[in-house]
């Protein structure tokens, strides 16, 4: 089959990956132009033109993909079906409708939930039991298309928000390509609008901890947002990044129990926050200007 592609990050790389190593005919990849990276402002190309580029497959990189002389480029180039994941740019409907399949997309989560950016983290923050990739076909709204796959993943305890995106993007990789093996056999089938949930970007300040909230929302926090950006506090007027905790009783440590949230403590080598409800115990951190370290560690170097 001759598929098109359209993607940008590393999520987007593993399905091209999938792709090609399931022998399909790739005639043009499509993702966003080169940045600037670093301190010397180099241009870097995207994990998917990086990919195409070591495939020797053409790779077309528009600024605004609507423009008139990028959708003829884009049409113009014979394909079966269009693949989109994690592209960044709205597609125009003479995209959408050009291939004999259409354009399909995969999304990282069980639609209609979590329609929008950042759907991976959210669905931690958010304390969901699962997730999963849908396969979607893709119409002019914001993730709204008929559903044609979806396989669940469950969200165990010790998944971070970097930990679920790689297993998702492997997730999402071969369930494209099991979709594209019995595509003729999928049955689209249409989102239910009254249980759609929209999600935003992830910014880097929404990594700044409330401790007004309950200690299990603020590990979700710290879970969910591991790597990038962190969940993060100051410390001694220096940034704190919190790399993992978990929900801690004030048995563990009394002297918290009657101060206010946010307060701080250590019991020998064991760290703790106090939140509205119970305590959270953070096992892995980093001081600004510091090594990324664990909390026994950090405990022998401070005084409290």
């Amino acid at each position: 089959m001759r598929v098109m592609f359209m993607g940008t990050p590393d999520f987007a790389g593993e399905i091209l990956e999938a792709i090609i190593n399931a022998g399909h005919e790739v005639p043009l990849v499509v993702t966003q132009p080169d940045k600037p990276k670093g301190r010397s402002g180099a241009l870097c190309p995207s994990p998917v033109k990086e990919i195409a580029v070591k495939n020797d497959i053409p790779v077309f990189q528009p600024v605004k993909i609507r423009l008139p002389e990028n959708v003829a480029k884009v049409v113009d180039t014979p394909c079966d079906v269009c693949v989109v994941a994690a592209f960044g740019q709205i597609l125009p409907k003479e995209i959408l409708e050009f291939p004999k399949y259409g354009c399909i997309n995969v999304h990282a989560s069980l639609l209609p939930k979590y329609r929008g950016a950042a759907p991976i983290q959210w669905a931690i923050l958010n304390g969901e039991e699962k997730t999963g990739v849908t396969i979607m076909q893709m119409g002019e709204g914001l993730d709204d298309g008929d559903i044609l796959y979806t396989k669940e993943l469950p969200i165990r305890e010790d998944h971070t928000g970097g930990l679920l995106f790689d297993e998702l993007a492997k997730l999402g990789a071969d369930t494209l390509v099991e979709a594209l093996d019995k595509i003729d056999e999928l049955k689209p089938v249409p989102q239910d609008e009254a249980l759609a949930t929209k999600v935003g970007k992830i910014s880097k300040e929404l990594g700044r901890i409330d401790f007004n909230k309950s200690a299990e929302e603020i590990v979700r926090y710290i879970k969910g947002l591991n790597p990038w950006p962190s969940a993060f506090t100051d410390f001694n007027g220096k940034l704190l990044k919190l790399w993992w905790g978990r929900v801690a009783e004030f048995e563990e440590c009394q002297e918290l129990k009657d101060k206010e949230n946010g307060a701080v403590a250590k019991i020998k080598d064991k760290l703790y926050f106090r939140a509205s409800d119970k305590l959270i115990e953070i096992t892995e951190l980093q001081l600004e200007g510091k090594k990324r370290m664990n909390a026994a560690d950090f405990c022998r170097g401070i005084n409290l």
